[in-house]
């Protein structure tokens, strides 16, 4: 059940697993492949390892514009593993995300990679809340969530003895890993079953050839050539993009459609220093709410120990934009002069300003924070990491909510298929998604 290494044997493996890689990566690279991946995130590394274990006979090579694969919303995100509650029953989600928490908490035994099943409690505060909470356990009921069950005030006190609300919903099963280290062994799994992971291999063009390469002898078996902004060339039978940040980008490449549009949203968490960290024991979230189930103050522990607080979600102004000032123009131009970004603006202004001023004035963080842990005070916490959110949006400003597979126009688009969005929680989801994903690719490339 609890696979959990102290901090320094914790870094010990993750720095293990990055030199495993880079010695498997040591392969000379070739330019021609049947399949080609373009995105080492952790939806990326799961879809081709899943793709040449099914089919071992056939080339594949993996392009990341990275040094290091799994650096961006992989290595950015709360590290939970979520039991699927929140989403609409029978939905593509929900499905994904049981059976994703099942084949992670399956694969992280295999390969005796850290986790710890730790728990969350979904905490109502005020009377209000409570009918959203009942109809949330009625909801992962029929998800088929393990081991749900209602508590009282009393049961919430005998799992997080500083904790204090009305009513929650306790899901035991619920648990931490990190994710990167988990992305990084579907590397290796990939490398290992003949894989070739090419980095630092910037994508910009995406097209069909009308000649067979110089020297080569195999005609147009390899119609596709993927090029980088270095002017390298890798050519293939097939593309599957799995962009993330930029996976809008990488589609319009072939000619999809510019809809819907990444709009990056940068989430800043607090850390509870060390000497506090006794106040938390599991994962604590609040009834979300329904317009954006995906906000509100978190209390996350980590497997490095760490306890996690927040996020908020403020605009990014760079779509790998970390920090408070990092800017890009073309990024920013992008954003603010989409119309469906301009929409959701406007219907969510008093909202919006509010992530923002608790972006910057932490005391109105530990605000919300105390009133599930009263004892937390504004001393006892620092600025900690933040993470980048690549939200779906469609032209009236809706968040898109589920997957967006698109292929392109012309020659190109019977051989490319883009995953235009893998939407939250991709990383619980990342195995499930890949089985799914592989199937869609053999549909349609008859692989």
């Amino acid at each position: 059940m609890i696979r959990i290494l102290s901090g320094a044997s914790f870094r010990a493996v993750c720095t293990a697993q990055l030199k495993q890689l880079k010695g498997i990566r040591s392969r000379e690279l070739h330019s021609n492949y049947d399949v080609a991946v373009v995105g080492a995130g952790i939806v990326g590394l799961a879809t081709a390892r899943e793709l040449i274990l099914r089919h071992p006979s056939l080339s594949f090579i993996l392009l990341e514009k990275e040094k290091e694969l799994a650096v961006h919303q992989s290595g950015h995100n709360s590290g939970v593993i979520h039991s699927g509650i929140y989403y609409t029953p029978g939905s593509l989600k929900a499905r994904l995300c049981v059976r994703g928490a099942t084949l992670a908490y399956e694969y992280c035994e295999k390969k005796g990679l850290p986790y710890k099943r730790c728990g969350k409690l979904i905490v109502a505060v005020e009377q209000e809340e409570i009918p959203r909470l009942k109809a949330l356990y009625e909801r992962g009921l029929k998800n088929n969530v393990r081991d749900l069950s209602i508590v009282d005030a009393k049961g919430i006190r005998e799992r997080e003895p500083y904790c204090r609300g009305i009513m929650a919903l306790d899901s035991p099963y619920t648990g931490i890993v990190d994710w990167r280290m988990v992305a990084l062994s579907y590397g290796k799994d990939f490398e290992e079953a003949g894989g070739t992971v090419k980095t630092e291999y910037e994508v910009n063009d995406i097209s069909t050839v009308k000649e067979s390469p110089a020297g080569s002898t195999e005609g147009m078996k390899y119609p596709i050539a993927i090029r980088d902004t270095k002017g390298n060339e890798v050519r293939c039978r097939y593309v599957l993009t799995c962009g993330g940040l930029y996976s809008d980008r990488l589609s319009q490449i072939s000619g999809c459609s510019p809809v819907p549009r990444i709009v990056p949203f940068r989430g800043d968490y607090l850390v509870l220093k060390p000497e506090k960290r006794y106040l938390v024991k599991g994962n604590i979230y609040p009834v979300p709410d329904p317009r954006f189930p995906f906000l509100g103050v978190h209390f996350t522990p980590r497997m490095d120990g760490n306890i996690w607080l927040g996020p908020n979600a403020v605009l990014a102004f760079k779509r790998e934009g970390y920090n408070l000032f990092d800017f890009n123009v073309r990024d920013c131009a992008d954003a603010l002069s989409f119309r469906g970004l301009q929409k959701l603006v406007l219907k969510n202004m008093t909202y919006g300003i509010g992530e923002m001023y608790r972006g910057v004035f932490i005391g109105a963080q530990v605000k919300l924070l105390q009133k599930y842990i009263p004892e937390i005070a504004l001393s006892d916490v620092l600025r900690g990491p933040s993470g980048v959110r690549a939200q779906a949006l469609d032209r009236d400003g809706n968040l898109v909510d589920d997957f967006v597979f698109d292929g392109g126009v012309g020659d190109v688009g019977s051989r490319v298929l883009h995953v235009r969005n893998a939407p939250s929680p991709a990383a619980t989801s990342s195995l499930s998604i890949g089985e799914m994903i592989a199937d869609e690719v053999e549909t349609r490339f008859s692989l």
